[in-house]
């Protein structure tokens, strides 16, 4: 599906949210007097420390009360110990790099407001990463940091072949002198100087002069049907589009396209209702006047010609089915009788502390108790994490998503040839601002992420958020005959939510005090649904004549791991049934089960699905960093909810697109010439696509190396009922973790004071409570909560803020809250 002038699932509109709360008294009641005897805390130091340290703050900020106030939510401000060399480009940057690449004869560009199907012009301009070898020199020793360069995609339309063309472009900043643009084709494996060709380059022409003359060609049999019209104009209430990718296929380009109800309100529910009529077109090429009608598709009913269809649907024994309308039951507003006592304010997570963790806003680097990292933001897949270290050593150089996959099936050509690669229409340009309260503590640090866009730079405020929280379970607990002992489970998150097309995706980066770290990905939204008739094998039967079409959701992530170093392997550990006899069995077969260790030797083995029964463990390990005991210290992969790889085998869509989705696991080692699984235009030439990630597997020795990890989480999505209006989160969800295996001697999670032990006598009754430093009432430091029902200033909510970049004006800042792109 491309970026059509009809509604599309994947042409977002921002809205304005009006969100608006009753004010609710809130009773402070008294804290209860101690039921124990006696309250120690050894760390008494620490208490002291803390002590001070709040009673600071509050005298730092003027906030004087009869009671000792926490500390206010600000976040400590810190400083990054290197640059973010995988941050955004500055406006001067951004602005030096445009305004050059227009000086450049040779480029023939247009500025994108002006510049027809027939212009070159700028896609995109973002800052490259540095290669992998070039940063570790700088980010681990003295060396200096990597020179900086722009990543420019350039959408060439002046020639009959349209395509895309990547470039690098610097150094920067921007010097005459020494400026200078190359293919980049380094990062690809097409072979052909980092282009690759643009299908949708008479996007606006397919329309005016193709798709709605169709549309127009039957208003009869539509008004008859449906009482609407699909014809281009403003009275239109009836929407045209079709699949994605188009097929490719003997030299030729073929779209199915096909009709849905345009919502009659302002919800955004276009994709619940598909009419069930579907029509081909041979597009090939760029002259409107050879593309080719194909036929008519109705009730599972070929028709090849319009004369054809017309004179069938006008017959005698012409069957039509009902149509999908708009109505409250595709409106995600709240419906039905309220639960039993839901207007009284809910549970609620707070700070009183304040913020427990520090940030560089500039550099955007991030510590949390014994982590830190860096966070980068890009227009193809939005936030990712580098050099996450933990008590200084790094462990994962890169976390990043890749691409996303949404494959569908069905027994019409709309959902049998439907494989958005999401990354297509980018991730970064719809991380939105995030709403407080809702997708994010009120309490949380909010930071802002920019993109490019038709020469400007679009900031979208708070479009990332990092807290610190506590989980509805303890990390750990104990009870015996003497003393209960429990850990809360305190973590810290980095968050973001991106809305492509009709799906929300947010994703969660979680770190935790026992070294681990968990990546989750949860999907919300519009599902696309299919017209109802005839397709009992692809879905369930959800409302008139509506189908919740299967399909696959799969997304890839890079973990590229730095285990004690650059030298690592990948162990297996396989827990196996087996039959043992023992010296003290007597002869005796004893059915048992025993632990099987091997290596992944080379990559042609890295590529792997999860064990049945979860029997065996992915480690990570550093073959030459073991432990006191003997045994290699690593980090074991292992699901943190369920996941998924495409259930389609050699997929007909995408062909050699997007073999990265055809496996749970995948390791490679790691090669500046593959940063990266998947290109955003993929989807243009599925054949010879500019990554192919089949091609990643050439042999090369797993041992002892450089490792890199993609990872598919994901879910087979049959949609029910339940999935209307929109999907919820709770179970569509899927997660990854990291977590230490041999590499601590112990339990780090320890070293934490947020714990109790209650010790108890013989009567049952509490004789001690150990506190282990944690500032307590008996400390004299309390907090008063100042509590009101709406935490965060919603009518704040906000659209992107755009500086102009050619021609360059800083001063002159303005707001969008429409389509983006």
């Amino acid at each position: 599906m491309g970026l059509f002038d009809g509604i599309s699932p994947r042409t977002l509109l921002a809205s304005a949210l009006l969100l608006s709360s009753a004010a609710q008294d809130v009773f402070a009641r008294p804290a209860p007097e101690p039921k124990v005897p006696w309250m120690r805390n050894r760390n008494g130091a620490a208490k002291k420390k803390m002590a001070n340290h709040l009673k600071r703050a509050v005298e730092g900020h003027g906030r004087r009360t009869t009671e000792t106030a926490c500390a206010d939510s600000l976040v400590t401000e810190i400083t990054a110990p290197k640059p973010n060399i995988w941050g955004e480009l500055t406006d001067v940057e951004t602005a030096g790099v445009v305004a050059w690449l227009f000086a450049q004869e040779d480029l023939n560009l247009t500025i994108t407001e002006d510049a027809g199907a027939w212009d070159n012009s700028i896609q995109l301009v973002e800052a490259m990463w540095p290669n992998k070898t070039d940063a570790l020199a700088f980010i681990d020793g003295n060396a200096t940091a990597p020179s900086k360069y722009a990543h420019v995609l350039l959408n060439n339309r002046a020639t009959v072949d349209p395509y895309y063309a990547d470039i690098l472009v610097g150094p920067l900043p921007i010097d005459n002198a020494t400026a200078t643009w190359e293919p980049l084709s380094y990062p690809y494996n097409k072979g052909d100087g980092g282009t690759v060709r643009n299908l949708d380059a008479d996007s606006d022409v397919l329309y005016a002069e193709w798709i709605f003359p169709i549309g127009a060609s039957i208003a009869d049999i539509t008004l008859d049907l449906w009482n609407g019209t699909a014809m281009g104009l403003d009275n239109d209430t009836l929407d045209i589009w079709g699949i994605d990718p188009l097929w490719q296929s003997d030299g030729k380009i073929i779209r199915w396209d096909t009709f849905w109800n345009i919502p009659t309100g302002d919800f955004d529910s276009e994709t619940l209702l598909p009419l069930g009529l579907y029509f081909m077109s041979d597009v090939t090429g760029r002259d409107p006047s050879k593309w080719k009608f194909e036929g008519w598709l109705y009730n599972n009913v070929f028709y090849s010609t319009t004369e054809e269809f017309r004179s069938a649907y006008w017959g005698s024994c012409f069957k039509k089915n009902t149509a999908n309308e708009d109505g409250p039951w595709a409106q995600s507003d709240q419906q039905g009788e309220p639960l039993p006592m839901d207007d009284s304010y809910g549970p609620t997570v707070i700070a009183p502390a304040g913020s427990r963790f520090g940030i560089d806003h500039k550099e955007k680097y991030v510590e949390w108790q014994d982590w830190s990292f860096y966070i980068g933001f890009n227009r193809d897949t939005g936030m990712s994490l580098h050099d996450i270290r933990y008590k200084g050593e790094r462990l994962l150089y890169e976390l990043s998503l890749q691409e996303a996959l949404a494959h569908y099936a069905g027994n019409d050509p709309m959902q049998s040839g439907t494989a958005y690669l999401d990354t297509f229409y980018g991730f970064g340009p719809y991380a939105f601002e995030l709403v407080q309260g809702y997708d994010c503590p009120a309490y949380a640090t909010f930071i802002n992420s920019s993109f490019y866009v038709d020469e400007t730079t679009h900031t979208h405020i708070n479009s990332i958020c990092l807290f610190e929280t506590t989980a509805d379970y303890p990390i750990q607990r104990h009870t015996t005959s003497k003393y209960v002992s429990v850990t809360k489970n305190n973590y810290f998150v980095v968050r973001s939510v991106s809305t492509v097309g009709n799906y929300d995706y947010t994703f969660t980066y979680s770190f935790f005090v026992d070294g681990s770290i968990a990546v989750e990905v949860r999907a919300s939204g519009y599902i696309q649904s299919a017209y109802f008739a005839h397709n009992e094998d692809y879905g369930f039967h959800i409302h008139d004549s509506l189908s919740g079409s299967m399909h696959d959701h799969v997304l890839n992530f890079k973990a590229d791991f730095d285990i004690l170093g650059t030298s690592n392997s990948v162990q297996l550990m396989t827990a196996v049934p087996s039959k043992e006899t023992y010296p003290w069995s007597k002869g005796q077969t004893r059915n048992t089960m025993k632990l099987e260790r091997s290596f992944l030797e080379t990559e042609d083995d890295g590529r792997l699905n999860w064990a049945p029964n979860g029997a065996t463990q992915v480690i990570v390990v550093n073959e030459d960093e073991k432990n006191k005991y003997g045994e290699y210290r690593g980090y074991r992969v292992l699901p943190y909810t369920g996941t998924a790889h495409l259930t389609v085998k050699d997929s007909s869509n995408l062909e050699n697109a997007a073999h990265w989705a055809e496996y749970d696991l995948q390791f490679t080692v790691q090669k500046d010439t593959e940063p990266r699984s998947a290109h955003a235009y993929n989807s243009q030439d599925v054949f010879d696509p500019p990554v192919d990630f089949a091609k990643f597997f050439d042999g090369e020795s797993l041992r002892k190396e450089d490792i890199v990890l993609w990872m598919n989480l994901g879910m087979h999505h049959v949609p029910h009922t339940g999935d209307l209006p929109n999907t919820v989160m709770t179970t569509a969800h899927s997660g990854i973790q990291f977590m230490p295996s041999n590499y601590f001697m112990g339990d780090l999670s320890r070293r934490t004071v947020q714990q109790v032990r209650i010790n108890y006598g013989t009567d049952g009754g509490a004789i001690e409570v150990e506190t282990f430093g944690q500032l307590t009432s008996q400390d004299n430091v309390t907090c008063k909560l100042e509590f009101t029902p709406v935490e965060a200033d919603l009518w704040g909510y906000t659209g992107d803020i755009v500086v102009r970049k050619f021609p360059f004006d800083p001063n002159d800042p303005y707001f969008e809250t429409g389509s983006i792109v």
